[in-house]
């Protein structure tokens, strides 16, 4: 027993020394003039790069130098606010995670470490931090899709001061291809914007409901009952493959209903706004032409429109307007029906930048009123988070 014991204490002291040594090295340092400087402790380590969204656009790495003690480094020109993501490259493994550095996010399959620049209050940078605000909390909800036939997951935030009763207005907040129901919470940083938002008078307190977008899947990755399997773009990678019951924006009303019968909501039209980035923004889209009279507010974040069943993107939006029996009837309803705001936010390198100029020349072409936003940058977080904070100071007032 005493060895035993004494073996146990040599392993944790091993392990205690490891950590102590490892928390010597600290990664990233945001240093006083607004640059980040990168440390990573790889001794045995030929060639090390870093990577992520802080570098100018056209640059995909940035090469450290190894300095002493086996310490590689690389310090940045000064950065402007914003939540930034990396990973290293060591020796031509890509992909590798900070060790000093805790704060890690999920997009699909790659895992990134992530930190947060601010220079004052206000700035996007503090507005994705959690500060000494009255704070709203999340819920991993389930509900029953009568639709899809299924049980599914979703994320519900509800702001301070909900539960002292009152009724609130809700946002439908989709996320895109390869996302679920964590994904606006974590890559999204949407507590913490809603929070800051409405506690600066910014936003009106709202719901905001965070579903799976995914009409085949019940839930997040490893968290419903098909297991541990690796997600992918539009639930590829070795996730469920049976066709779905029905689309995201045919089972909407599933939502919609159980929200209503579950929390205190502004139950009509003035009291709903749906949104969504990429394959949510065309989910927002459909959802908008099906129900022109459930929702007074409707944002589309790097939109992917289509109009045939199952095309996400690929081939003309301009030619699929014009070759839809549809989508002129259902235009002149949803327009007619007078939504306080149909709000559009791309970035002008966005890979789905066509599309959008498609949707909006046919729509001026018939004086459709809509509020449009062009962004530096492509299909990316950063951008989406921008969208939704615009988004969100326009609804409910």
């Amino acid at each position: 027993m005493t060895l035993a014991l004494a073996a146990v204490c040599c392993l944790s002291g091993s392990a205690q020394e490891k950590l102590f040594n490892s928390a010597s090295v600290q990664s990233p340092v945001i240093n006083k003039d607004g640059t980040v400087t990168f440390n990573l402790f790889a001794p045995k380590a030929v060639k090390v790069e870093v990577t992520g969204d802080f570098l100018p656009e056209g640059q995909n790495v940035a090469a450290m130098k190894e300095g002493r003690n086996g310490v590689w480094s690389y310090t940045t020109g000064k950065l402007a606010p914003e939540m930034y993501s990396y990973t290293f490259n060591i020796d031509g493994m890509t992909g590798v995670k900070d060790p000093s550095n805790i704060y890690v996010n999920r997009d699909i399959v790659s895992f990134t470490n992530i930190f947060i620049i601010s220079n004052e209050k206000g700035d996007k940078g503090d507005l994705y931090k959690v500060n000494e605000v009255p704070h709203g909390n999340l819920s991993k909800v389930w509900y029953n899709s009568p639709t899809l036939k299924m049980q599914r997951r979703m994320t519900v935030y509800t702001p301070a001061g909900y539960d002292k009763g009152g009724k609130y207005p809700v946002l439908y907040l989709l996320h895109g291809a390869g996302g679920d129901e964590n994904a606006w919470s974590e890559l999204g940083r949407a507590a913490q914007i809603l929070d800051n938002l409405i506690a600066t008078g910014k936003a009106k307190p709202m719901i905001v409901v965070m579903p799976n977008g995914n009409p085949n899947c019940q839930a997040a990755p490893g968290e419903w009952s098909f297991g541990m399997y690796t997600p992918g773009f539009r639930d590829g990678g070795t996730g469920p493959t049976a066709p779905a019951a029905a689309s995201i924006p045919e089972s909407f009303m599933d939502i919609v209903n159980y929200i209503d019968a579950n929390y205190r909501t502004v139950n009509n039209r003035a009291g709903r706004a749906v949104c969504g980035l990429s394959m949510g923004g065309g989910h927002t889209f459909h959802v908008s032409l099906l129900y022109p009279n459930t929702f007074d507010y409707y944002g589309l974040f790097s939109a992917g429109l289509h109009l045939n069943s199952g095309q996400i993107m690929g081939g003309s939006f301009a030619d699929q307007i014009k070759n839809s029996p549809d989508f002129a009837q259902q235009s002149a309803k949803l327009f007619g029906s007078k939504p306080k705001l149909y709000w559009m936010g791309m970035g002008k390198t966005d890979f789905l930048y066509q599309p959008t100029v498609d949707l909006r020349n046919y729509w001026d072409s018939k004086g459709y009123n809509y509020e449009y936003v062009e962004t530096d940058g492509g299909h990316i977080w950063r951008n989406w988070r921008i969208y939704l904070t615009m988004f969100a100071q326009k609804i409910f007032k």
